[in-house]
This record gives C-alpha cells, structure tokens and sequence, in this order.
C-alpha cells in the first residue's frame, strides 16, 4: 500500500512531492516485485488544494497534477513539451528540509509553472503541424471523457474568477448565484442558467482545454505505467474513495441528499466519531422508476467505476457503509461532533423522533431495529429479507458488475470493513462471498472472538499488520515492550506459530527481549491463518518510523511523508538491525506453524527461505 505523494524520486526530477509515473517509482515497484509481491494498492489520486493534502477530500475523477511526471517529458518521441533548464530550476528550488517529508505548497506552485510551459509549446508545436499522433489521441480522449472534463475543468475557472473559493462562497453579483447553482435542480432560472452555461464554455475555452490537457497527459504516464507493472508482473489496485471533493459537489447537486452529510459514528477505531461531512448521493436518484433503471446517482456511480475500470485491476473500496448502510448528520450544524454522535443510519431510522426526515429512506422496519441498542451499534438492525438485502446493496451491485466487466473475480475487491461491520453490511458482503480488512496490531487479546485476531479471519479477507491511518508496526512494538504488552503479545504468537511447546519459553522471552523480533513473528502471522490477501503499508515493509497520518488531527504532517531515493539500500540496513520486515523470515516462520503445510512444501524451501532470511542483501530480493 502506498499514495502517490509518498513515492521516491530520483534526484533529477524531484520537486518535493513523490509521483507514481516518476522514475523513482518505478525502480520502487520493480523492487516490491522482487521481494515477492503481486500487487500495489494506491490511494486516491484526485486533485486536492494548496492547504488540504489529504487525498480522500481528492476529485473523483480528474487526477492530482502534481502526480503528473516532468522527467519524461523533457524528452521523448513526441519532442521536448518542458524544457530540461526549466526542470533543473525546479528541482534546484525545492525547499531543503526533511528530504522524507513532501514541500506541498512549493510542489504546487513547481508544477504549476511546469505545466503552463508544457501546455504552450505543445500548441506551439501542433500550431507548426508537429506532433499529430499526440493531437489524435488528445481529441480522441477528449471525446471519450467530455462529461467530466468539462464540468471540472469549468470549476477549476470558475474557482480563479472567485479568488480560488468553493462553489459555497462564490458570491458578488446574480452571475455568481448562477454559477453556484450550474448543476442544481434548483436553479434560479433555468433558461438563464443555459445560457450562463453556455457563455461559460465560451469564454473559457482556452482553460478547460488546458486543464484537459493536463488530465491526457496523466492518463498516458498512467497508462505506461499499467504496461510497465504488468511486464514485472504486479497488478494495481485503485481507491474507490467513498468522500467527495467540492469540485464534485458541485456537479452533483441535482443528485445528492440535501440536509445531511455523511460522517463515522462512534466506534472502537473513533469513540468520539469523525464529522467527515461529505455529501452523499441521494437513495431517490437510485432509480428512475419501478423497473430500477438507473437514475442520475446510479449514472454518476457508475461512470466513476467505468473510470477506475479503465484505470486499474481492482479496486479498494474506501469504507463500504457509505454505499450500503451510511451514518448521516445534519449539515451545517453549529457543533459538528455533536451532530455526528446525534446522526442515524440512513437506511435503518423507520421512525426515529429527532430525524423523521430518513424514514421515507428506511429499509429496515420497526420491528427489525433493536431499541435496547445505540443506533450505531452493529445489531441495530437484527434481521432482514431478501428483498431488503437486495435494496441495501444497490450501489454495491455497481461495483461487483464493474468488476465482472473487468474480467475479475469479485474477491480481488477490497472492502475496508474495520472494527464495526452492522448487520446490513455483514448480510450483503456474505451475499457476494467478500471479506473484510484485519488490522492485527489492533487485535484485543483479551478477546477470543475480536475481529482482528489472525486465526478469525477468513479466506476471503484482507489481514495486514497496519495501513495509513495507523502508526508503523515498529512504533508500536516499542510501545508494547515500555508498557509490559510485548509479553502478551509474544505469548498469543507462540500459540499461533509455535506449535510444538518444548521451547516456547524461551522464544516468548527472545520476542520481549527484541521488538524486531516481536515484529517478524507479527508478520509471520499474517501469513500463517486462513486469509488469502496480505498487504502490508509502506512504512511497515520499509522499517519506517514516521506516522503517515493521524486520523482526526490537522496537521502539516499528515499525508506528506515520503520514500527515501536510496529506498533499497535503507532497506537492506533496516534489515540488518532486523528493523524493516524480512519476508523470507516471516514465510518460513509461518510455513513451519501451519504444520501439514511443511510436508507439502517444495524440496529445500524451508532451508532456502531460512538462508535468505540470513543476509540482508539476499532477503531484499526473494
């Protein structure tokens, strides 16, 4: 698992932000190839601001430019679109402070600068009849993306007319109430709207056939990309966000639910909740009618899986409850935390006195909601049909046919079910044969049922020891062994992977004794139960101690750390001090635990995997 700011570059591009397309990158993923992985799970790659970096408030469908790699296009077959003086000048006046940390704010205004330059001389060059294969296939992706090319590249105008405000604040003169309300189902006039619509187009041209421009080029490098990971043999895998940007917020107001936002109730992972505060797709625009056509919501769901279709092997899907059963808030309430803990189940709240504006939306009936339980508990709705199975899972069906059109077996989506899956959500999932996210550093011992525990796990699960809203393994283990937790934690492993009970004492001791130790023995795990997918975050592989991101805090430094360019050989240190997680070791040690499975085991395997485990240099490169 890894997001597009936190890739390598080499020195001769680096601009202060990492790029999948980027050279650096592909040395990173030539090097998971060789360490045995089959896959990469990116984040969001949707464009966010100068001051939010987080990529799920990211566009839907338009990619970040800062992901957009300026090395390869200082040379190439279609000639020199960025000057080579200009990327050394970038790079020379990248900010000089942490060299793992992204420069956010001068990476903006860098690559700013470099695709204004990339943008004129390519129709400078077009201009002069260069370039006519690049020009072809510029038109031609145009014509396939016209939709959302358009209305986001209008935005992106229209947010530098009004001093580069959301839509919500776009204010001065009747114009601007029509240019907030271009989507609305509301709208002021509608054939005064048409005409601003069209004006619009008009006069920004020359902007959103830029701002096109841009969106062509990236999906190119992406495109070389998807080639390249397929030749090493990795698949990619996309980030099915489940936020909205106000870019896309825009274009769907006539199709999402006015009055409430979309949130996270209050759960193990957030006792408090989170007021997320995204909008979300309104259960009347589904369906057009009785015969379930699709209505706009549906539409807008399904051009974005078309998208990511198009784009990668299989996709994440950012927290599923958002399509099957979302915890919705009142919008735009004076205490945001205090509306989140007072919200409701959108599909579950037939008759609930403080929202009565959701029982028109509700599924579950009256007699299916247990009432001695809070309404974000995961039995708060204890039965349902078939039928109603099949009601709640109307968006979900959009993303098993996406992937069924793909070519894929429906178990290569991944479902970020954490800590809390309800009932609904559970019923549909089972229906599909999908499994959920296991976050072992999360497992209560004291627990034999908790569902981060390894051996609960199913085959169709995804188990990993952390991912990016969590701290490195590293970081916590140390926090295990000042707190007294490594020897719990040591004693629940040795049950898990030692099976034989002679020296288990002594092993127990060696794993308190060494949080390197302790963390080995926690990635053997993942590798010794019955869940079939193991993904393992970046900083968890790599050894890194920096937190990624701290889910609820705002701060600089969430979402802006980045891979060394010197990952490889950082790695093979890290490995030595047994500090970055040895996969020889962990397979061996989880080879050996599943017993039966070592009689089965190819001839010199075990001996084979424990000599690489060994040497450094051998284990970072399996």
């Amino acid at each position: 698992g890894i997001h597009d700011p936190a890739f390598p570059s080499t020195p001769a591009e680096d601009i202060g932000r990492g790029s999948p397309y980027s050279l650096g990158a592909r040395q990173l993923l030539g090097f998971a190839r060789s360490l045995g992985f089959t896959g990469v799970q990116f984040g969001p790659q949707g464009m966010t601001s100068p001051t939010n970096a987080s990529p799920y408030d990211g566009t839907l469908f338009s990619r970040n430019p800062l992901s957009l790699a300026l090395l390869p296009l200082t040379t190439g077959d279609e000639g020199t679109l960025l000057q080579p003086e200009t990327l050394l000048e970038l790079v020379a006046g990248r900010p000089k402070g942490d060299p793992i940390r992204t420069s956010h704010a001068f990476a903006w205004q860098a690559q700013a600068r470099a695709l204004a330059e990339v943008w004129q001389r390519y129709k400078a060059k077009r201009n002069q009849g260069a370039l006519p294969e690049l020009a072809r296939d510029f038109a031609l992706f145009r014509e396939a993306n016209t939709d959302w090319l358009v209305r986001d590249g209008l935005y992106e105008a229209l947010c530098r007319r009004y001093g580069g405000h959301s839509w919500r604040n776009w204010t001065g003169d009747r114009q601007a109430g029509l240019d907030r309300a271009l989507w609305s189902s509301h709208r002021e006039a509608s054939q005064d709207a048409g005409n601003r619509y069209r004006f619009l187009l008009t006069l920004f041209d020359e902007a959103i056939a830029a701002y096109a421009f841009t969106q062509f080029m990236l999906d190119r490098q992406h495109r070389d990309l998807r080639r390249f990971a397929c030749q090493v043999g990795l698949e990619l895998f996309g980030d099915l966000q489940i936020g909205f940007s106000d870019r896309d917020a825009w274009s769907a107001q006539s199709f999402i639910l006015p009055g409430y936002v979309m949130g996270a109730p209050p759960s193990r992972t957030n006792p408090e909740g989170q007021p997320w505060n995204y909008p979300l797709l309104d259960p009347s625009c589904y369906t057009t009618d009785p015969t379930g056509q699709p209505g706009p919501a549906l539409r807008f769901l399904q051009q974005r899986l078309a998208k990511m279709r198009h784009d990668f092997d299989g996709p994440r899907s950012d927290h599923p409850h958002g399509l099957l059963c979302p915890w919705v808030d009142r919008a735009d309430q004076a205490d945001p935390l205090a509306a989140v803990q007072g919200g409701a189940r959108l599909f579950a709240s037939p008759d609930l006195p403080d929202h009565p504006e959701l029982a028109r939306f509700a599924i579950a009936r009256p007699e299916q909601i247990n009432r001695d339980r809070p309404r974000y508990d995961d039995h708060w709705v204890h039965a349902l049909d078939e039928e109603q199975v099949h009601r709640y899972g109307l968006l979900f069906e959009a993303v098993i046919q996406a992937a069924r059109d793909n070519d894929r077996d429906i178990h290569a989506i991944a479902c970020e079910i954490l800590s809390t899956q309800p009932y609904p959500i559970r019923r549909v999932l089972q229906h599909h044969g999908l499994g959920r996210f296991r976050v072992t550093q999360k497992a209560d011992l004291n627990n034999p049922a908790d569902v981060y525990r390894s051996e609960n796990a199913r085959s169709e699960d995804w188990i990993m020891l952390g991912n990016h809203d969590t701290p490195p393994i590293w970081l916590v283990a140390e926090q295990w062994q000042t707190s007294g937790e490594a020897r719990r934690q040591a004693e629940y492993l040795a049950w898990r992977l030692r099976p034989e009970e002679a020296d288990r004492g002594a092993w127990i001791d060696r794993m308190v004794a060494d949080p390197g130790e302790l963390v080995q023995a926690k990635a053997a795990d993942l590798f010794a139960g019955p869940a079939s997918n193991v993904m393992l975050f970046f900083t968890d592989l790599l050894g890194i101690t920096e937190v990624y991101n701290r889910p609820g805090v705002i701060s600089e430094a969430n979402w802006s750390l980045r891979i060394s360019p010197d990952f490889a050989a950082q790695y093979r240190k890290h490995l030595a001090r047994n500090r970055a997680i040895n996969i020889p070791k962990a397979l061996a040690m989880a080879l050996r635990a599943r017993g039966s499975a070592v009689v089965d085991a190819p001839r010199g395997l075990l001996a084979e995997l424990d000599r690489l485990a060994e040497e450094p240099a051998a284990a970072a490169s399996l």
